[in-house]
């Protein structure tokens, strides 16, 4: 059975000079909050086989920094439909991915509130750098339909951070 990983980028900085919404980055907290996932996902053994993220710097950087402190060896694909992607459009590239048991896709909100809803009828609130992980009750990512995942765990870093 495949699993999915969401996880929302973390904190960005609003005061950093940036040029478009696209640039901005991370603040000092998002970072910590991105490593301290990475390493969680590492320490539970629930590394990806492939890291789909946002090319948005606050995404990219979340998933390279998690990847970083985890130790993962995960390819990080960057796909440029994930910004500004809605939950129809990411889960239609979810359903397209072949070769990987457990994704992870790394974006923005409110998409991946909206897929987590969809994929198990539950409403939660996907936080900056929460990771959810969901298990598929089908044996292929093009199966997903709307209640077919089941939410295994939901990490905000605020858990993890002293």
């Amino acid at each position: 059975m495949p699993d999915l990983m969401l996880l929302r980028h973390a904190k960005s900085d609003w005061r950093a000079g940036y040029g478009t919404d696209r640039d901005r980055p991370l603040n000092r907290r998002g970072v910590r909050s991105a490593r301290a996932i990475g390493e969680f996902v590492a320490r539970y053994r629930l590394m990806p086989e492939l890291v789909l993220a946002s090319p948005a710097v606050r995404t990219l950087t979340t998933a390279q920094l998690a990847a970083e402190a985890g130790g993962w060896n995960s390819p990080i694909e960057v796909v440029p439909q994930l910004y500004g992607a809605d939950r129809g459009d990411v889960l239609q590239m979810v359903r397209e991915v072949t070769g990987a048991e457990r994704l992870m896709v790394v974006g923005h909100e409110p998409t991946m509130s909206g897929v987590l809803e969809y994929l198990t009828g539950h409403r939660i609130r996907v936080t900056t750098a929460t990771l959810a992980y969901m298990r598929s009750g089908h044996a292929s990512w093009s199966d997903l339909a709307y209640g077919t995942a089941r939410l295994e765990l939901l990490i905000r870093p605020r858990l993890l951070l002293d």
